[in-house]
């Protein structure tokens, strides 16, 4: 029998993607040269990064070694390679970019399915099960579809599909430090978010901890995607270990982000 919490997480992964889909399957070819907040990234490049994760993570579920090779690749220009993927995607008329992300959804939805639910598969960063990989591809999508959102105006309705995002990003602090250098202190953090309906509260780490983070989940999401700068968010930080990780938190496996500016930076 299937894992349900697997399944789930197959099916947010599925209904993130029908999310965006819905904001950029209608949209004119001119639409799809609209800038983002990523620098140089247009809605095109967006998808088309998120087509080339999608095809990374195919391959990596079903040809480990060949996923080896790609690594080899990325690694001799690590602070240039996920740029050259959206460029290349970013080429393509709107509307075959369009089928061929639609069509790796699919197939990648496919894999993981049918996927062993105790063997972990490589990644960028550290090895994952088909559940994780299944969530990571949706804090992706979410956080790529912020970015599409912001890019047409259009607010996005936070629900449920967040809790995956957070918990990656609560799981990510380790590795936030890792990359940048600096030592992971020793102290657990209490991490408790209003979640969106707002009578839920999401809580990750021991409850008696002294050092702690409270806030929005979306507050949060959006902090660990990089996708607002603290300053625009209300998250409130008590004790210096958890103030300084606000201050680098990432969620996304890769090189340190450099986040957004403050919507008051000018």
């Amino acid at each position: 029998m299937p894992d349900p919490s697997a399944v789930a997480v197959f099916a947010d992964l599925r209904e993130e993607g029908g999310e965006l889909d819905a904001l950029v399957g209608e949209l004119p070819a001119s639409g799809w040269a609209a800038p983002t907040p990523a620098s140089g990234w247009t809605i095109a490049h967006q998808i088309a990064h998120l087509h080339w994760t999608d095809q990374a993570a195919l391959l990596a579920l079903t040809d480990p070694d060949a996923f080896a090779l790609r690594v080899e690749e990325a690694l001799k220009a690590p602070d240039s390679f996920v740029d050259e993927g959206a460029e290349e995607g970013a080429r393509l008329d709107p509307a075959a970019l369009l089928a061929r992300w639609r069509e790796g959804r699919r197939a990648l939805d496919a894999v993981l399915a049918a996927a062993s639910p105790d063997t972990r598969f490589p990644w960028y960063g550290p090895p994952m099960k088909a559940a994780s990989m299944a969530s990571a591809r949706l804090m992706e999508t979410w956080a790529h579809g912020q970015d599409v959102a912001d890019a047409l105006g259009v607010r996005r309705t936070p629900g449920a599909r967040l809790r995956h995002v957070a918990r990656i990003g609560v799981r990510a602090r380790a590795y936030a430090y890792a990359v940048r250098g600096l030592p992971v202190p020793e102290a657990e953090v209490r991490v408790e978010l209003t979640a969106p309906d707002g009578r839920e509260v999401w809580a990750y780490g021991p409850a008696d901890a002294p050092q702690r983070v409270t806030g929005p989940a979306l507050d949060f999401c959006l902090l660990v995607t990089q996708r607002a700068h603290r300053a625009d968010l209300a998250l409130t930080a008590t004790g210096s270990d958890a103030d300084r990780w606000l201050d680098i938190a990432q969620a996304f496996a890769g090189p340190a982000g450099s986040g957004r500016a403050p919507r008051d930076a000018g």
